[in-house]
């Protein structure tokens, strides 16, 4: 097959011309000799055509005639058959002006070489845009005509109207290949007419009847042409297949151009999306992929299209301020027909990223520069810089070398930048805009900030050794992050020394040190920092040598002088410096002689008493020591007692002389105690004058080596460095005190020194690490070893307070603790066991840590539930340690023989608890007969504060033979307390109180409710008289009182049967609402005597009944609510209204409870005394004094009903009132439980139904005769309320009002502070 092209004649005119292209087949006849045969041999041809018209108006309808040709059409002649296939109008001249403009037809183009040197049309504005070369003015000389354009694949499908068969998914079947070998014939006939057709192939099958995939790859076709192609498509295909004409659909993607500006898209940016394609329809539609939704117009999205000369479809897809979400894939798609023109084109939005210091600090007079820089290398079209804030400080925008950043340059001069807005924020964006309106910012927060004028203490400081120093260092500027002071060296001083305040014109920093040492000598900065900028004023501090008073050693501190006899004098300091030093004496100055023997320098003076002297005589002696500036110091005195000679009997060169019964003080070091070469030993020793001998009394001398730690912990603590030498301090303790371990042991004195060394130390504000508290415990360990508790009980003799003091310096140093590793922490030693936990951020475990000491036979366990260690900070320690010996040792004289050994262990947390905390522990019992244990936690507080123990918020949980469980609501030190008095857990006892306490609560209850009820039925046949109203009024009101403080007892029983820390405010309330119901009972039945007394006594005296209630509810009501008031508002403010452990009056520290005895014992006096002249009155009437007799009858009833009461109610409080006393016996308890349970219901026995009258009205009201004569015989006593039981909820809410708390009777004896807010960890066992 070949191809011919053929161009007609060229006109030069200016006639329309109609260039056509010819597709024809050439069929030949060849012969061949020898063979007879004939074969068609087929060629086929394109010719072009070239027509010309004198009239433009022909070319339409010639084209249109062309279009309606049917093809082939044969053309005969005699050696060949021609068949015409196709007649496609391919170029169009028309003319123009003077012009002739010729275009190419859809599918067609002019060529490149055509294209270049000729004028297109678009120069005068007739071509549309983008489509270069559609239109040429003239023809091209030398030819061609308009081309062909390159492939197109269109992809197609068509619908059968058979049903679908599975087979068809299966491109290997042969239903498959059936069907695709007669399709595809059929498409190649009918397609072929296609200008450019190459080819066609069935692409698949899918349902919706039979619906057939398959793509043809040719040049642009028109739809007139596709149409064509479409019926012979029909006509070559077996009318079996049932091909639905109407359902043909074609999409081509490589037709249409898409274009996007810009090509970088950044968010804010207004973003056109150009779809350009060569087919004359305005139906074009945009679809979002991402968004699954067509795109319409709005506020943001903007779509045009429009049809330019006739030819070229274009459609504009403006998206305004663009964001990420618009980005995406978007298609653009073009209907015309059945061809669908799609374009896709994906599109990335990117956010403008600038990058800059987002906080800056600028100083007044300082330039500055700002600088922006954007992520993308872009040419941006604007970059502006904007500011906002109180002051106005403009800068300079510069261009920078790099086009992505922008610098903007800042001066802030005095004028812009006064000391009043220093610290002031300024807000200064930089702001991006793009060629296409997209803009990024970048804040940068300035801070402007004026240079601080730091003032500093003007004068010279030069001070000596023990004086104190203060440097001011005042700013202009109250704005700043820190201010702290350094040394010279560059160490920070601790905060304790110094104060910062700010104040309304600037900032005020004062270093303050009370006793000055030589460590202070030297330089320091005053050092003000506001972000990265730092102010310094520097002082220079000259500290001259000078003793302090408690260096300078003294000999004697006191001596005998006989008269006309003489002393030596000596004042010795550690410090060979050139002091001048004088020994007063009265208005006396004495020069002093040097000698230095070692380190230590000695200044003698030799005392003579002559006759100017009287005996006896007291003399102080001081020695000064006057440094290089003229400042002094003077010792602490030498007392001298001048007396006759005769009288001296002991004689020493190194004590003295002195009297019989003499008693005098040594230092350590000056007596005869043998000197060790660790250098002075220190303490004081006290002699007596026995006879003719001096007899060590009391020996409080400190070892050397002890004793030079000591001096180094009295100068650590004045240290300007003090936290960073603990360390090592801490480490030098630990080994010296385990070297001489037997001086201790053998000296008191040591032992109080290290314990003062540890307790001077544990101040120290700074945070303590694993191995320092290690050093700590190793000390410890050492002075709390068996061999040397002998050494404490000479401690304890001397009444110090020096175990609590140890206690305390350790705790200190538990809550400093904090660990560097792990969450774990172990310290173990043979007298003393540290164990804890640091809360990390999810813990989840409990605390739980055990002890066990095995050579002193002693365990015990501390736990603290997971929901606790929540509400502790992130980071807090948690802390236990436990002491084996600390028990034994501490404070013994508090319980006397009420002690029984046990651990002492205390729990800490580093930061603050701000609620109630719960932790359980459990003791070894190592007493199990010794009676009812009690958990105790040593309370810093009491004994004027030297500590002892205190149960306040513990209480006992479960006993067994060897072990006790307690519980607390606070950390505190924890042991056990036995109570000898209180019967034990289990005993027959204490069961049978419990079983007293809550039936006769039921009984009380039930009985009152009954009253009230009763009362209200026969209310109006028994108040018919003014005195039996009054009456019934009186016993109303006595059991609803008596109802409502059961009431209470029940709530505060609850509270402290279930250990519920206490509600300050609720136990409060309880208590006041206890009290004055329980005064209300009495103070009415005093109203009720009251009354019977006046309408007997004063009968011809009559009162209105109003008046009469107003006085009783005064009297009932009001008088105990005053009292009530009162008691609660004098002791309340001291927190000592209430007891510590229960909701009830205080007795041990206020004696509160006497608020209610005294009243409630004087009101039952008052009614037994008015009972006995009521009756006597009755039975012996004067003459004209005779009541009525219905009066006389309720008088009578009053009578009885009080006469029976009082006495009753009184035994109940009475024999309360004995079981307060320590050792009182079991039968008192047990009285008053019983006649406390049923006080309710002799108040409905005596107080209303043994009134007749109520009786008969009862028996009117039901008709029950029967229950009358068994009632009249009803008069046996009982007993009342459950007060005073041992143990139950109940019980021990009524034997709280005399003396009992928490699980104790009221005989126990408690101890009990006013205060708990210094208190210890440390709990433990005392029996």
């Amino acid at each position: 097959m070949t191809r011919d092209h053929c161009t007609g004649t060229r006109q030069t005119d200016s006639l329309p011309r109609l260039n056509s292209k010819v597709k024809k087949k050439q069929h030949h006849q060849r012969g061949l000799g020898g063979v007879a045969s004939s074969s068609p041999a087929v060629d086929e041809h394109t010719v072009d055509i070239e027509i010309s018209f004198e009239n433009a108006s022909f070319l339409e309808p010639i084209k249109a005639h062309l279009n309606s040709l049917s093809f082939p059409i044969q053309v005969n002649s005699t050696d060949q058959v021609i068949n015409i296939l196709s007649i496609e109008v391919t170029t169009v001249c028309r003319p123009a002006g003077n012009e002739i403009w010729c275009s190419c037809e859809t599918g067609y183009r002019w060529p490149q070489e055509s294209c270049l040197p000729h004028l297109t049309c678009q120069d005068h504005g007739g071509s549309p845009a983008g489509n270069h070369c559609s239109c040429l003015k003239g023809l091209p000389p030398k030819g061609p005509f308009c081309q062909l354009r390159g492939d197109v694949t269109l992809r197609m499908s068509v619908r059968l109207n058979v049903g679908f068969q599975e087979d068809l998914r299966n491109s290997s079947s042969a239903l498959y290949r059936s069907y695709k070998t007669d399709l595809e014939m059929a498409f190649w006939k009918g397609y072929r007419i296609l200008p450019g057709f190459k080819m066609v192939t069935v692409t698949g099958f899918r349902p919706g009847s039979v619906v057939v995939t398959y793509e043809v790859t040719t040049t642009t076709s028109s739809p007139e042409l596709m149409r064509k192609a479409n019926e012979q498509v029909l006509q070559n295909l077996n009318q079996t297949y049932k091909m639905d004409y109407n359902s043909f659909q074609a999409v081509t993607s490589n037709e249409t151009k898409f274009s996007v500006i810009p090509e970088i898209i950044f968010e804010g940016d207004t973003v056109s999306l150009v779809c350009e394609n060569e087919v004359p329809s305005s139906n074009v539609s945009w679809y979002h992929v991402e968004r699954r939704s067509d795109v319409q117009n709005s506020s943001r999205f903007w779509i045009y299209t429009s049809v330019l000369n006739n030819m070229t479809s274009l459609s504009r897809f403006t998206i305004y301020n663009i964001t990420q979400g618009d980005a995406g894939e978007y298609i653009c798609k073009l209907t015309l027909d059945i061809f669908e023109y799609e374009a896709r084109k994906k599109i990335n939005v990117t956010p403008i990223r600038i990058s800059a210091n987002e906080e800056m600090q600028v100083m007044c007079n300082s330039p500055v520069s700002l600088n922006c820089c954007s992520d993308i290398h872009v040419n941006w079209s604007k970059i502006e810089w904007k500011q906002e804030g109180k002051i106005s400080i403009p800068g300079n925008s510069e261009t920078d070398t790099d086009p992505r950043c922008s610098k903007y340059t800042l001066h802030a001069n005095e004028v812009q930048c006064l000391s009043g807005s220093a610290g002031t924020q300024v807000v200064y964006t930089c702001e991006f805009t793009s060629a296409h309106g997209a803009r990024g910012s970048k804040n940068i927060q300035v801070t402007f900030t004026s240079v601080a004028n730091l003032i500093i203490t003007p004068d010279p400081i030069s001070v000596s050794e023990g004086q104190s120093l203060s440097i001011k260092c005042t700013s202009d500027v109250n704005s700043y992050d820190e201010v702290y002071w350094n040394t010279s060296a560059g160490i920070k001083i601790h905060k304790r020394f110094y104060t910062t305040r700010r104040c309304p014109n600037g900032t005020e920093s004062v270093l303050t040190v009370k006793t000055a040492t030589r460590e202070w000598n030297g330089t320091y900065y005053c050092i003000f920092r506001y972000k990265n900028s730092y102010r310094v004023a520097t002082k220079d501090v000259t500290v001259h040598p000078l003793p302090l008073e408690s260096n300078i050693m003294v000999d004697p501190l006191e001596a005998v002088v006989p008269l006309r006899g003489s002393r030596h004098l000596k004042c010795c300091i550690e410090d060979d410096e050139d002091y001048k030093v004088t020994f007063q004496m009265d208005s006396w100055f004495f020069p002093a002689a040097k000698e230095v023997n070692g380190k230590q320098v000695c200044y003698k003076y030799d005392f003579t008493a002559n006759s100017v002297f009287q005996c006896p005589k007291h003399v102080d002696v001081f020695c000064h020591f006057t440094n290089a500036v003229n400042n002094s110091v003077r010792s602490t005195s030498m007392k001298l007692n001048l007396v006759p000679e005769m009288t001296i009997m002991c004689q020493d060169p190194v004590i003295g002389v002195g009297e019989p019964g003499r008693v005098i003080q040594k230092l350590c070091q000056f007596s005869d105690i043998p000197s060790s070469p660790g250098g002075p030993a220190g303490g004081i020793i006290t002699y007596e004058c026995v006879g003719s001998q001096w007899k060590v009394k009391r020996n409080n001398c400190i070892s050397a080596p002890i004793n030079s730690l000591l001096q180094l912990a009295k100068a650590l603590i004045k240290s300007p460095t003090q936290d960073k030498k603990l360390a090592t301090y801490l480490k030098d303790l630990s080994i010296s005190t385990g070297k001489v371990e037997n001086e201790v042991s053998s000296f008191p004195g040591s032992l109080g020194a290290i314990i003062n060394i540890l307790d001077l130390l544990s101040t120290v504000p700074t945070q303590v690490n694993s191995e320092m508290m290690t050093h700590v415990l190793s000390t410890v360990n050492v002075i709390l070893d068996k061999p040397i508790l002998s050494t404490w009980k000479v401690l304890q003799q001397q009444q110090t307070n020096q175990s609590s003091q140890l206690l305390d310096s350790v705790e200190r140093f538990s809550r400093a603790l904090q660990s560097e590793d792990g969450t774990s922490l172990c310290i173990s030693q043979t007298n003393v066991q540290m164990k804890g936990m640091v809360i990390r951020s999810g813990h989840p475990k409990s605390y739980k840590q055990s002890f066990v000491f095995a050579d002193s036979d002693l365990w015990g366990n501390v736990a603290i539930d997971n929901f606790q260690l929540e509400n502790l900070q992130t980071d807090s320690s948690i802390v236990t340690v436990a002491f084996p010996t600390l028990k034994t040792i501490i404070a013994q004289e508090v319980q006397g023989e009420n002690f029984t050994n046990s651990l002492v262990m205390t729990t800490t947390v580093t930061h603050n608890i701000t609620m109630p905390f719960s932790i359980s522990m459990t003791f070894k019992n190592n007493n199990p007969l010794g009676g009812l244990p009690q958990c105790v936690f040593w309370n810093f507080n009491l004994a004027n504060h030297t500590g002892g123990w205190d149960n306040s918020g513990c209480y006992v949980k479960e006993v067994n033979e060897d072990s006790v469980s307690c519980s607390c609501d606070h950390l505190t030190s924890f042991s056990i307390l036995m109570s000898p008095d209180s019967p034990d857990p289990g005993s027959l006892l204490k069961i049978l109180l419990d079983i007293i306490s809550y039936i006769g609560l039921c009984f009380s209850i039930l009985s009152l409710a009954a009253c009230l009820v009763v009362e209200a039925v026969v209310w109006k046949s028994v108040t018919k008289n003014r005195t039996s109203y009054m009456r019934h009024t009186c016993i109303v009101n006595i059991a609803a009182s008596l109802l409502v403080a059961d009431i209470w007892f029940i709530v505060a029983a609850a509270i402290d049967d279930h250990h519920y820390i206490l509600n300050e405010t609720a136990c409060v309330a309880t208590t006041f609402f206890i009290h004055f119901f329980y005064l209300s009972v009495f103070f009415w039945m005093l109203t009720l005597g009251l009354m019977l007394f006046y309408r007997l006594v004063f009968i011809l005296h009559d009162t209105s009944r109003s008046t009469q209630k107003a006085i009783a509810f005064s009297l009932g009501y009001g008088c105990p609510l005053v009292i009530s008031v009162i008691t609660v508002g004098a002791t309340q403010p001291q927190e000592v209204y209430t007891r510590k452990n229960a909701c009830w009056l205080n007795w041990e520290d206020t004696k509160a409870l006497l608020a209610f005895i005294i009243p409630a014992l004087i009101i039952v006096v008052v009614n037994v005394t008015i009972t006995v002249v009521v009756i006597t009155k009755i039975l012996r009437p004067s003459i004209g004094d005779k009541p009525s007799k219905q009066e006389k009858s309720s008088l009578f009833q009053i009578s009885k009903s009080i006469g029976v009461l009082t006495p009753l109610l009184g035994l109940t409080w009475g024999f309360g009132l004995a079981t307060v006393f320590p050792g009182s016996n079991a039968v008192f308890h047990i009285v008053f439980t019983l006649l406390n349970a049923f006080q309710g219901l002799f108040i409905l026995l005596f107080g209303c139904l043994w009134d007749q009258k109520v009786q008969e009205a009862l028996l009117n009201k039901f008709s029950l005769s029967r229950w009358s004569s068994q009632l009249s015989k009803s008069t046996s006593l009982g007993s009342s309320t459950p007060v005073f039981s041992m143990s139950s909820p109940i019980s021990r809410r009524f034997n709280n009002l005399f003396g009992k708390t928490g699980t104790y009777d009221v005989s126990t004896p408690e101890t009990t502070s006013s205060s708990v807010e210094n208190t210890s960890s440390a709990y433990s066992l005392l029996n």
